[in-house]
């Protein structure tokens, strides 16, 4: 019996591939509601991001639909430096009327939207000095830094989180170039097989699960979670047919070419299909949920 080993504490989510009906609008929409950077687009495809690595890669598929029932893409989360940075991104949202839904978490603070396509998406910044959120026994948990019991999903106080932002700021620039995705969550057909193929296979660490709450998560180096899972489309839920909108990729970025290796190989001998494509090494969890192993390059 082969010993499991953690992959390895740096490793970190990037880029994730959307499948998108419209490009054009997508692409309106991350530079106007977001602030995100155009920086690339051929052959209809785009990469947006803050300047720096792609956050999204988005392919046209014309005519594509989201179809519901499936696994694939709950949301993906951009992570922000500070709570100056969210401040501004939440009041860039309020200033073009964006409908948006701020949340604290305890341990960090968030708002929620969808895109024009229906695509859930995640803004936050850490607050661990807060309190703490997470699972133990099998159920959510969240306690502030005093003590006392939250759970986890109070409205955000927008009035301290704007007081973040100098009079007369300006919202309308780019979003920080230190933005990146912290976190992917999935909709898979089964917890317990998710978990133990996130862990067992590919190495990530448990930070717990909840049968009551149906999902888990997982992550790399003791942070909250990289991966979160759920079950919220159903016990069994089947992957979107080929053309759909939603995920097409997200990425997990390993240190070093060796670390990468290494995942690969044990990924190997979990008898899982690792793809060698032009977009980079492939492999899909049992849900049909697809990621793509690279090597970091900042």
């Amino acid at each position: 019996m082969s010993i499991r080993v953690s992959i390895h504490p740096r490793t970190r989510i990037g880029t994730v591939a959307l499948s998108v009906a419209d490009l054009d609008r997508q692409i309106a929409f991350y530079e106007k509601a977001l602030g995100f950077v155009l920086h690339w687009k051929a052959d209809g495809k785009a990469g947006l991001g803050a300047g720096r690595d792609d956050l999204l890669e988005l392919a046209e598929a014309k005519g594509a639909r989201r179809v519901p029932r499936t696994t694939g893409l709950y949301h993906f989360a951009v992570l922000l430096p500070d709570r100056h940075a969210l401040a501004r991104a939440v009041a860039r949202l309020f200033s073009q009327e964006y409908t948006n839904y701020p949340t604290d978490h305890v341990m960090t603070k968030t708002t929620y939207l969808r895109d024009p396509e229906g695509q859930e998406i995640e803004i936050y910044a850490e607050s661990p000095e807060d309190g703490i959120m997470g699972m133990e026994n099998g159920k959510m948990f969240a306690r502030h830094a005093d003590g006392t019991a939250s759970d986890g999903r109070e409205p955000l106080d927008l009035d301290r989180l704007f007081g973040e932002l100098s009079p007369g700021e300006e919202l309308a620039g780019p979003i920080s170039p230190q933005a990146r995705i912290g976190h992917v969550h999935l909709y898979v057909r089964d917890l317990d097989e998710a978990m133990s193929f996130y862990t067992e296979v590919v190495g990530f660490d448990s930070m717990g699960d909840s049968p009551e709450a149906r999902m888990g998560m997982v992550s790399a180096g003791g942070y909250h979670h990289h991966i979160g899972l759920n079950t919220w489309q159903g016990q069994g839920a089947r992957p979107a047919p080929a053309g759909s909108q939603g995920l097409r990729w997200f990425t997990i970025l390993l240190p070093t070419e060796a670390e990468r290796e290494r995942v690969v190989r044990a990924i190997g001998q979990g008898d899982v299909v690792v793809e060698h494509t032009e977009e980079g090494i492939l492999v899909r969890d049992p849900s049909g949920n697809a990621m793509n192993l690279r090597v970091a390059t900042s």
